[in-house]
């Protein structure tokens, strides 16, 4: 016959050494999703600026990632991770989801980021990527850092918030984000994805030069 569970008696998360380090790894991915959602609504709210939101994000998005390596058995996805322990951070799932702080995503733009090195630098930024896919590159650690790059410069441009190609990078942003480091785009993927890639370039130069029409 079972005994009676006592309420005073402390329950035990792990028996073992790397029970322990798992729970407490648990524990931090748990915190630094938390932490992530108030410096989102922080951000959106004005209570700290550009300046300090950007590195903070930045910070807690790498943890992010390191801390799933780690883990990778318990967070089969965001979103089933945050089921499981009854979390209600919708800004934070957003920028996860994304892998980029909001500073990049929405980047403002001023005069000198239209300077020639700035669009010299963008345009080595989508070849190189282009060439990438082209090469075969297919795996998410492969491209991911190509693609953030690509976009920290291309949002910087005067009326880049309102070009197709941003919502088309965005895309593959959040798609690439979400895949594991090890995991590769189709076949079919990849073509889309170079597809899009040229018309945002093709779009990019046509918005620079005040031209309208396919070049």
């Amino acid at each position: 016959m079972a005994l009676p569970l006592s309420m005073d008696e402390e329950v035990r998360l792990y028996t073992t050494n790397a029970q322990r380090e798992k729970v407490e790894s648990v524990a931090t991915l748990f915190g630094i999703i938390i932490a992530l959602d108030y410096l989102e609504r922080a951000y959106v709210r004005d209570s700290i600026t550009a300046a300090q939101y950007t590195p903070a994000c930045t910070r807690l998005l790498a943890q992010y990632k390191t801390m799933l390596k780690l883990v990778p058995e318990e967070v089969p996805s965001l979103e089933a991770f945050m089921r499981r322990y009854n979390m209600d951070a919708p800004a934070a799932a957003h920028r996860l989801s994304l892998g980029i702080p909001a500073t990049v995503e929405h980047a403002s733009s001023d005069s000198s980021s239209d300077s020639p090195q700035r669009v010299a630098e963008t345009t080595q930024n989508f070849i190189t990527f282009m060439d990438a896919l082209r090469l075969e590159m297919r795996a998410k650690d492969q491209l991911h850092p190509l693609l953030t790059e690509l976009m920290d410069g291309y949002s910087k441009f005067k009326g880049s918030a309102g070009w197709e190609g941003r919502s088309k990078i965005v895309g593959w942003l959040i798609t690439l984000n979400g895949m594991k480091a090890s995991e590769t785009l189709s076949d079919d993927q990849v073509r889309q994805l170079l597809f899009d890639i040229e018309r945002a370039y093709n779009e990019f130069f046509r918005s620079l030069s005040g031209k309208s029409g396919d070049p």
